[in-house]
């Protein structure tokens, strides 16, 4: 936990901040009462309290800390914008208002746990933070909600982030952390432990234990998550709509690529917290670069451009959605030829899914195809079949990603759970994850005509697993090569 005695960082040899007794006094005096509206219970209150339920019931006896997190250092006191721990978030309904080094415990009682949330309440405006501290006060960064607002919002008993201490203390083996959302605060449980212990060794394996049975938590989404979804798709819609809309702007620019990226981030921001992840705005030989996001290069009429984007809401549920365009706004015949072939990569293992098959059965399908399109075309040195062969995959080489990941409050949702119920693991209604098949042909790639180079087309949809079959949560953004030219057009 932060010490608020201390100057805040980087200010100490170049503050002018007044201090004289004669200046606080004024500073700290004839402010109007603030009102503090009591709010209802946010709609994901009752669906965090239902994770919570089902985490307590894995670690009967156990405490839990689950920290959201202190801001990240950008640039020297600089920090990228504040973003809460995904754990955090899911067990506590706390998106992207929640205020920075909170952290949510689960005390274990006899009939369960009991949940309390510690966070920096507002420190009053007679004291030096409400003025001087530009990394938590007031008159820097805005009013901190009370203890009050945030009980009633969340649904959640809360305490001072102060209070924390004394739980701390309380430490012994019996107390389980998420150990990557706060070093800080993981270092002092340790350290408590340790003590607790009288060893010089540590146990973290329950630690590892519980970051992944949050993860697993995640897997199938609940009805409030599915609904965020469809949101974080719909809006994303937009920020393409957008885009196409400033074609003009972005092929008449010398960096092109930097104005989709703009154009994207602007409705991010309109509609949402943020994007999900870097936009990957990739025109030309530049598409065949599976993470581009330097995106500072021409948007040229006559090349493809891929767009990998996805708004983050407020909840922190994002959208991941790929579509190739053409930026003339029609296909060329060997363009076509590539997009048509992807796009029957994913329509083939969407076919496929439905409650009962194995996650890895989707990747499978779709490069059963891949593996047919460029054997057809000539670019393989045996058939698809043998190039299927787990020993050969000659068709990888234009394909070398897998074809879904699973997607919620993390773009690459679930990371840690285990193998056995994610790649290897069976699909059940709720489960919404990516189908993203592409083919890559690098600009220097030899094994492929010259015609074909430098072309790179990926088409990544949002699927929701339902009770019959499944549902695409993102159809409603063009995706046929027809579609797509009239999309243009429009």
């Amino acid at each position: 936990m932060a010490d608020d005695s201390k100057a805040p960082r980087a200010t100490s040899n170049r503050s002018t901040t007044p201090v004289s007794d004669s200046f606080k006094d004024y500073i700290s005096s004839n402010w109007a009462e603030r009102t503090e509206a009591t709010p209802r219970p946010r709609e994901q209150s009752t669906f965090a309290a239902a994770r919570r339920e089902r985490i307590s019931e894995l670690y009967a006896g156990k405490r839990l800390v689950i920290p959201a997190g202190a801001p990240k250092t950008r640039s020297n006191d600089t920090d990228y914008a504040y973003r809460a721990h995904s754990a955090f978030a899911h067990l506590t309904g706390w998106g992207s208002d929640a205020v920075p080094g909170s952290v949510l415990v689960l005390e274990p009682t006899s009939n369960g746990h009991a949940a309390t949330l510690y966070f920096r309440s507002p420190a009053g405006r007679g004291t030096d933070e409400f003025y001087a501290n530009p990394e938590i006060g007031e008159f820097w960064i805005g009013p901190r909600p009370s203890l009050a607002h945030v009980a009633a919002d969340l649904g959640l008993e809360t305490k001072d982030l102060a209070e924390l201490g004394a739980v701390l203390d309380a430490t012994d083996a019996d107390t389980i952390i998420v150990r990557e959302a706060d070093r800080d605060l993981t270092d002092q449980v340790d350290g408590l432990r340790l003590l607790a212990a009288d060893s010089e060794s540590l146990e973290t394996d329950r630690d590892t234990e519980l970051a992944r049975d949050l993860s697993e938590l995640r897997l199938v989404k609940d009805a409030y998550e599915i609904e965020q979804m469809r949101r974080a798709i719909a809006a994303t819609k937009q920020g393409f709509d957008d885009i196409i809309a400033d074609r003009p702007a972005i092929v008449a620019h010398s960096r092109g690529e930097r104005l989709v990226e703009g154009t994207f981030n602007r409705r991010a921001r309109a509609e949402g917290n943020a994007v999900g992840y870097d936009t990957i705005a990739a025109s030309g030989d530049h598409a065949c670069i599976l993470h581009w996001t330097r995106n500072d290069g021409t948007v040229t009429p006559g090349d493809l451009i891929l767009i990998d984007a996805g708004i983050e809401l407020d909840s922190l549920y994002t959208a991941d959605i790929t579509r190739t365009l053409p930026v003339s706004g029609t296909f060329s015949e060997v363009q076509r030829r590539v997009y048509e072939a992807v796009r029957e990569a994913a329509d083939a293992a969407f076919a496929i899914v439905k409650p009962g098959i194995r996650f890895r059965e989707i990747h499978a399908e779709a490069m059963r195809v891949i593996a047919e399109k460029t054997a057809e075309w000539g670019f393989l040195p045996v058939s698809a079949e043998e190039s299927l062969k787990p020993e050969l995959q000659y068709h990888r080489r234009y394909m070398v990603h897998g074809t879904s990941h699973h997607l919620g409050i993390d773009v690459h949702d679930c990371a840690q759970a285990r193998r056995d119920l994610y790649i290897d693991g069976i699909l059940e209604p709720g489960m919404v994850f990516t189908i993203e098949p592409g083919l890559y042909f690098q600009p220097d790639d030899l094994t492929v005509p010259e015609e074909y180079r430098g072309i790179g087309v990926r088409i990544e949809d949002n699927i929701l697993v339902t009770e019959s079959g499944a549902e695409n949560l993102s159809i409603g953004i063009p995706r046929t090569a027809d579609d797509v030219e009239a999309w243009l057009r429009s």
